[in-house]
């Protein structure tokens, strides 16, 4: 899964949780037996087979180094859209909420020959 598509999924992710919180609020019960986030780690973290015959060592290798790069690629994801929201509080600004701003960015994120359309989250 390509960077960018991890940072769309992920702001799926933040806009399903600010929806949750305004549910919880309002007092209603949650459906959460499947969440996007759910959903996006299992098709980001890859199934990992550790042979017959590896010592635990050898497992704990195999895993860390198939895990670590979908692990490095979320929290990237994460940590560049809290930057962003971020920049806008610290700004100061109230002409635009969390949500219209996630939204901003995946229409910037969506469009195949912007700029804002990183294989890393740092090009912004």
């Amino acid at each position: 899964m390509e960077q960018r598509e991890i940072i769309l999924r992920a702001i799926g992710v933040l806009t399903e949780t600010q929806e949750m919180v305004r549910r919880l609020t309002d007092g209603e019960q949650l459906d959460t037996d499947v969440t996007q986030l759910g959903r996006l780690v299992s098709e980001v973290f890859p199934t990992v087979e550790i042979p017959a015959g590896a010592t635990a060592e050898q497992a704990a290798e195999i895993t860390i180094s198939a895990l670590m790069p979908a692990s490095v690629s979320l929290v990237e994801a994460f940590a560049f859209l809290f930057t962003q929201l971020a920049l806008v509080h610290d700004e100061g600004r109230r002409d635009v909420s969390s949500t219209e701003l996630l939204q901003e960015i995946a229409l910037r994120m969506s469009a195949p020959d912007s700029p804002e359309s990183p294989d890393t989250p740092d090009a912004d």
